[in-house]
This record gives structure tokens, C-alpha cells and sequence, in this order.
């Protein structure tokens, strides 16, 4: 019953709703920088703020996932390089 209990919390990580959370804390930190930026990029780009914000979850989730897949810690440079290719998402065809 634990690997199922494990799933659970895996799903919970990618819930957009708490990705949406953890940039929206980011943004109120200001840290990472790069997320504002990409904020306002895809603002400026015709996105509307929603559209970006699921974007950017997007980013978020991949670098969530690259950390579980690699036994890293958060990689800022790498998310940066995440979020500079939105709204491209090259790691989606991998």
C-alpha cells in the first residue's frame, strides 16, 4: 500500500495548482529572477497571464522531473534554460 501512497504525493508535485503556487512564490521572491522575466517575455509576446503562468508550470514540472530522474538538487541555470525556451517546449519530444 506505501508504493501507492508514494504515487500519490508524486501526482501532488504536478498537480498544476501547486506548480502554479510555487511560481507565484517565486514571483513574490523574485528569485529566481528568470521567472518574472519569462513572465513578462510571454506578456509581451501576446500571451495572457494565465497562458504564461501554465507555461511556465510546464518548465516548472520538467525541472521537478530532471531532479527526480537524475538524484539532483534544484538546478537554477537549467530551469533558466527551461523557461528562456517557452513558449517552446523542446523537452516535451524527448
Amino acid at each position: 500500500m506505501e508504493p501507492q501512497a508514494e504515487q500519490q504525493s508524486d501526482d501532488a508535485i504536478f498537480d498544476e495548482a501547486t506548480l502554479l503556487v510555487v511560481l507565484e512564490n517565486q514571483l513574490a521572491d523574485n528569485h529566481p529572477i528568470r521567472v518574472k522575466e519569462t513572465l513578462l517575455r510571454l506578456s509581451l509576446t501576446g500571451h495572457v497571464r494565465e497562458e504564461a503562468m501554465s507555461l511556465m508550470a510546464c518548465a516548472l514540472a520538467a525541472e521537478i522531473l530532471a531532479m527526480e530522474q537524475e538524484s539532483r538538487s534544484f538546478d537554477e541555470t537549467h530551469y533558466g534554460a527551461l523557461l528562456a525556451s517557452l513558449p517552446e517546449m523542446p523537452w516535451a519530444e524527448e
